[in-house]
Formats: structure tokens, C-alpha cells, sequence
């Protein structure tokens, strides 16, 4: 088995906390194949995070979600070898990320907010020890100049909801130019220089910290990565690592979907009810041009396919509808084969996948094209003329454009999802055939909950 090589074959880490500050590379040996594995495990950490931050998650529910996807995406069979998989996944995301300035910026968001989560779920002792890490220039309170400013204390704690008659209170003297954003919001009691920063406030302040150190080393890993690394590995790591920051983490929708095939007959009430933005407008524009160029006949014939569209069909569903523009015999010629080559008959006979919301929304379709995603690639007079021929409430529309000019695209999409379905997705919108799949779904149960009521009004 191929092994990415190293000086020596393990890592222990022996500080009080489980917390890594990833200061420098681990001299680990690693497999190929748990080297794209970890790091993937780690990325739907990180997105998860980033949609949940998108979505308006508090600072409390925020919690809950950061521990709920380190629990179910960091595990690893061997407990001692969890920490060097937390390791091993940071470093290679770094290099994934450090090869572009708005990959860095979404990287370093990402891991300081995963960072700054976890420092809370450590231990009181293991906060310090990480502190201590930093050599940061904080000293903790101690007991009797506690009591000596309790008063005061009990006035800051009160203003940001800490409650100070716990035991474990803990407050630390801080140079007070170090926070003046926290002495601009009078969120500390400052006395001879120093402001007394409540604990849950240092937690900003060792966060700051990480970032700075993670933005660094990322500049530096990009300058090797570059100069070196790149080439030393273009066979073999480079692929990888490229590959991975516009990696589809869900299903691949290659297999037949669950909810059984459908007919070319089925094709426009379906286009109306489930097809994502991106398909309808390359529905309506086939049916409008009875013809698509080569981008828009990859992203919708492979949409097709994954939801449940037979090749015989498909291939009677494109002739009767380019034969109005080119003719039946032109259409055999020029266009059925790359068809059957779509459903791994022709060529290589690879059985192609759907593509995914990241692949689309990284398309770049010129004039006269048609893929891609419309929250990304339309104006916002043609997204909002869109979005009102899908019914959407003046509210709804508002929110989706916000999320597209924060270019949250994938949750614009989500969020009109729910605006049409009345429901709420909660694990977002990451592959147009999930977003078919769903709205099925959601249209079945809501057609049994009516069939039910109906006949539960009969008897």
C-alpha cells in the first residue's frame, strides 16, 4: 500500500488538553488513502460549521453543532490515534487551502471558529495549559483580589449574563489596550492598566491568537507549496490536494434513485414541482431553443439520468426535441453517441455521476450558455424574475438575494427550497438530485397526510 513518508511512524501528544495548536507539521507516516480520508472527515466538519454560521446559528446552538459534527465525522476506530487524525486532517487541508487568498480567508474562518469551540469544551485546567501555549501575558485573578473587587466583578458579570456566585468563576488581568474592543463595549472592569476579562471572554482573546499564527504559517505553506511541493509531488499528492477543496462530500446519485425511474411523460410536471432553479432554467431553455450547447447538455442529461431517466428514454427525449432545430438524421449523427457515452455505452463505458452543486456553481458558462448556477452566474433583475416564476414571496426572494450577495449560493438554493416546500432543510442543499429527491419526498408526504385526512373526514 502506497504511504506518504515521514521520519517516524507516530505522534503522541502529552499536554493537558486534546486541543492541537498545529504549530508545525507532525513528523508522521501516513497512508495515502488516510490522507485524503482524514481530511475529507475534516472538511465536513468545516462546512458544516460554515453553514451553520451562514444559516444565523446563536453562539449557543453553534456549540451543539460544532460537538455533533467532531462526533460524527473525527472518530477513528483506534482511540490513540484520534488526536494524530485531528493533526494529519488540519495539515492537509492547509495545503488544499493556502493555494489562494479567498481559500485562506474561508480556511482560517473556518478553523478559528472550530478552534474557538473547542477551547470551550476544555477543562478549566487544560484552558490555562493552552494559554500558557500562547505565553500570553494574562494572570488569573487571584482569591483575594477576587473578593477586593467582587463588587465591580458582579457588575460586569451581570452585564454579560456570567454568573459570578459560581465557584469556578474565573477572571484574568489583561494589559487593557489589548482588548479595547471589549473596553469600548464596557464589558470589563479596568483599573491601574489592566481590565479584569472574564473568562468566556478569553476565549476571543487565545482564538485571536490562533488565527494570527494559522494566517502566517498559511502564507508561508502556500510559498512552499509552490516553490516545491507542487512539483515534487504532481503525481501523486498534488491531485489530491487540488482535488479537495471542491470536493462533493454526499452521494455521487450514480446508482437508480430510491423513488423508482420516470417516464419522458412525467418530465414537465416534474420540472415544475421538484427540478432546482439551475435544471428548470435548462428545461425551459431546451424547450424554448430545442437545442442546448455542450455545458448545458452535461449538466442536465446527467440530471436526468440520476433521477431515474432509462437511456432509451433519454435518448427519445433529446431527438424529439432537437430534431425541431437539426433534424432526427443530424441528431444521430452529432449528438446521440455522446449521450449512450453519458450512460457508460460508448468510449470508456464510464458510468458518469451528476454533478454536484460545487461543481456547477464553479462552471464558467459563456454567451449563449446555459449551465451553471443561477444564484452565481445571473443578474440579480434576471435571479429575481426567476424566483418569481417559482412563487416566492417578496420576503423569500429578499432572503435568498441576501445569501447570494454573501455568495452563500448553495444556500440561496436552500432557502428556496424551503420557501416553495414550506419545510426546512436543515443539512442544506449540496447536489441538485438531492434537491429533486427531497422535494419528492416532501410531495409524497404531503399527498399521504391529505389522502389520510380525507378519509379519517369520512368516517
Amino acid at each position: 500500500m502506497e504511504i506518504v513518508r515521514s521520519q517516524r511512524k507516530a505522534l503522541h501528544y502529552d499536554a493537558v488538553s486534546t486541543l492541537p495548536l498545529y504549530r508545525s507539521a507532525p513528523p508522521l507516516e501516513v497512508r495515502l488513502e488516510d490522507f485524503e480520508l482524514f481530511a475529507m472527515d475534516r472538511l465536513r466538519v468545516l462546512k458544516g460549521i460554515s453553514d451553520a454560521l451562514s444559516r444565523g446559528k446563536k453562539p449557543e446552538e453553534m456549540g451543539q453543532v460544532v460537538r455533533d459534527l467532531w462526533k460524527a465525522n473525527m472518530r477513528h476506530p483506534e482511540a490513540s490515534e484520534v488526536v494524530n487524525k485531528d493533526i494529519i486532517s488540519h495539515f492537509v487541508l492547509r495545503l488544499a487551502y493556502c493555494r489562494t487568498e479567498d481559500l485562506r480567508k474561508w480556511f482560517l474562518s473556518m478553523e478559528t471558529a472550530l478552534f474557538r469551540y473547542r477551547f470551550r469544551f476544555e477543562s478549566a485546567e487544560a484552558q490555562r495549559a493552552l494559554m500558557a501555549e500562547f505565553d500570553l501575558p494574562y494572570k488569573a485573578v487571584s482569591n483575594a483580589e477576587f473578593e477586593s473587587t467582587k463588587d465591580k466583578l458582579s457588575q460586569v458579570a451581570r452585564s454579560i449574563g456570567l454568573p459570578l456566585s459560581t465557584a469556578d468563576a474565573v477572571f484574568y488581568k489583561v494589559p487593557f489596550e489589548e482588548v479595547p474592543e471589549l473596553v469600548a463595549g464596557r464589558r470589563v472592569f479596568v483599573h491601574k492598566g489592566h481590565a479584569y476579562v472574564a473568562m468566556n471572554q478569553v476565549v476571543s482573546l487565545v482564538a485571536t491568537q490562533f488565527r494570527s499564527h494559522l494566517s502566517k504559517a498559511l502564507i508561508l505553506t502556500n510559498r512552499k507549496w509552490t516553490s516545491t511541493i507542487r512539483e515534487q509531488e504532481s503525481n501523486r499528492l498534488a491531485p489530491i490536494v487540488e482535488a479537495l477543496c471542491t470536493s462533493y462530500l454526499g452521494p455521487d446519485y450514480s446508482e437508480p434513485r430510491e423513488l423508482g425511474d420516470i417516464s419522458i411523460k412525467e418530465i414537465d410536471q416534474i420540472a415544475q414541482s421538484s427540478f432546482p432553479l439551475c435544471m428548470r432554467h435548462l428545461f425551459e431553455k431546451l424547450r424554448e431553443d430545442h437545442h442546448l450547447k455542450h455545458g448545458g447538455r452535461m449538466q442536465f442529461g446527467l440530471f436526468l439520468k440520476g433521477i431515474g431517466l432509462k437511456l432509451d428514454d433519454a435518448l427519445a427525449f433529446w431527438k424529439a426535441e432537437f430534431s425541431q432545430k437539426v433534424g432526427a438524421e443530424r441528431f444521430d449523427k452529432e449528438y446521440a453517441y455522446s449521450i449512450r457515452h453519458n450512460y457508460g455505452r460508448e468510449g470508456k463505458r464510464t458510468d458518469y455521476t451528476p454533478y454536484s452543486c460545487q461543481k456547477i456553481i464553479s462552471s464558467s458558462p459563456g454567451v449563449g450558455d446555459h449551465h451553471g448556477c443561477p444564484y452565481r452566474h445571473f443578474s440579480e433583475e434576471n435571479l429575481r424574475a426567476a424566483l418569481g416564476k417559482m412563487r416566492l414571496n417578496n420576503r423569500a426572494v429578499e432572503d435568498v438575494m441576501d445569501k447570494v450577495r454573501s455568495r452563500h449560493y448553495q444556500l440561496a438554493c436552500t432557502l428556496t427550497f424551503e420557501a416553495i416546500h414550506g419545510t426546512s432543510c436543515d443539512a442544506g442543499i449540496n447536489h441538485p438530485n438531492q434537491y429533486f429527491t427531497d422535494s419528492q419526498k416532501n410531495l409524497q408526504s404531503k399527498n399521504q397526510s391529505t389522502v389520510q385526512e380525507n378519509f379519517q373526514a369520512h368516517l
